[in-house]
């Protein structure tokens, strides 16, 4: 009796070690991204502030960056290709004044509006993006 109810906790065991297995093996195998729609890569420094992604695909959000800016303007250099959807830059000073908008897909150099230097707000929304970003701010 003791040996079939051993037997029978050890056959459990495996089959439940076999359940996980698969499960994580099947995990392994789906397209989806597990840490999120896209990465973008940030490089966040004093008077300077860079923002890619590569092939982005259907993304919609709405991020803040805090950046510091020891100047009372901004240079914007924009170099993206938006296949589908939209993404736009905007440009807070240091007071929270709003010192530039553009939508992403217009390439160039532009500057922002005088505004007070300090901590400024980057702030990036994206809707429904499909396609590649780049852009770069820096003091002005």
């Amino acid at each position: 009796m003791q040996a079939t109810r051993l037997a029978g906790t050890a056959i459990r065991r495996i089959l439940i070690a076999i359940v996980m297995m698969a499960m994580t093996i099947m995990a392994g195998c789906s397209d989806e991204n597990p840490l999120g729609p896209y990465q973008p890569e940030i490089g966040n420094n004093p008077d300077n502030f860079q923002f890619q992604v590569t092939a982005a695909k259907n993304v919609t959000t709405t991020i803040d960056y805090t950046w510091q800016n020891s100047s009372t303007a901004a240079s914007i250099n924009q170099a993206s290709s938006i296949r589908d959807g939209a993404a736009s830059i905007t440009l807070f000073d240091a007071n929270g004044t709003q010192v530039y908008t553009k939508d992403l897909n217009a390439n160039g150099t532009y500057s922002s509006a005088a505004g007070a230097a300090g901590t400024w707000t980057v702030r990036v929304v994206l809707t429904n993006l499909y396609g590649t970003l780049n852009f770069r701010v820096q003091k002005l």
